[in-house]
């Protein structure tokens, strides 16, 4: 099978992809089910494994067992959800919104016109796809993000689904981990390979007392 380099960072080879697309269908995966599934070695799955806990997209716990037999280690996706969240990810969100606050002060910009959350998901998630090889531009308006052109636009097509939809789930990932009224609805048609517009969508319903980034002041950093 042909591998394609699809991004930078944690996110460097089809294989780790192929590790992240199984943990973000089902949680708490075993080593040899990620083996089986891979077809790949298990010091190679745990290698895989390994940095992408350290880029705060996987998380692993040991297994709770009522019968005899040494626990298993157990690795899910990072969804930003109370019970899947990885101290990396919320550590990167915080610092995100931490260093728009200060570009927003330094080039006397207002925040985002949904409101204060939704300006600290929005820098989050920048930060997210610009370290993962994308250069994002965000429409508020049209509540879109325009990755165009996609850095995924040589690799194989029938890769290209499982690459999308990694993407849309640690984009998802991003926004839930920072709290806020935006979510990750779709990657949208494309007329072209390096064409790519991801759509959000805003929920009303949202409060802003839920769920939201508390930034230090400088005092207190």
């Amino acid at each position: 099978m042909t591998t394609t380099a699809v991004a930078y960072g944690p996110i460097s080879s089809y294989s780790r992809v192929r590790i992240l697309h199984l943990v973000q269908s089902r949680a708490e995966r075993t080593i040899g089910e990620l083996c089986e599934a891979t077809g790949l070695h298990a010091n190679t799955v745990r290698e895989h494994l390994q940095r992408l806990i350290e880029g705060g997209y996987v998380i692993q716990a040991t297994e709770h067992r009522t019968t005899r037999g040494r626990p298993r280690t157990l690795y899910s996706a990072a969804t930003g959800a109370p019970e899947a969240s990885s101290p990396i990810a919320r550590d990167k969100v915080a610092e995100a919104a931490r260093r728009g606050d200060l570009m927003r002060r330094i080039l006397s910009e207002p925040d985002s016109g949904l409101g204060r959350d939704a300006t600290y998901q929005l820098d989050a998630l920048v930060e997210h796809l610009e370290e993962s090889g994308f250069e994002p531009i965000v429409d508020e308006s049209r509540m879109t993000v325009d990755l165009t052109p996609c850095p995924h636009a040589a690799s194989t097509p029938e890769h290209r689904p499982m690459l999308c939809q990694v993407h849309l789930g640690l984009m998802q990932g991003v926004l839930t981990q920072a709290g806020g009224p935006i979510t990750a609805e779709c990657v949208q048609a494309a007329r072209g390979p390096e064409e790519c517009t991801v759509q959000l969508r805003v929920d009303q319903l949202y409060s802003d007392s839920v769920g939201s980034i508390t930034i230090p002041s400088a005092s207190n950093a």
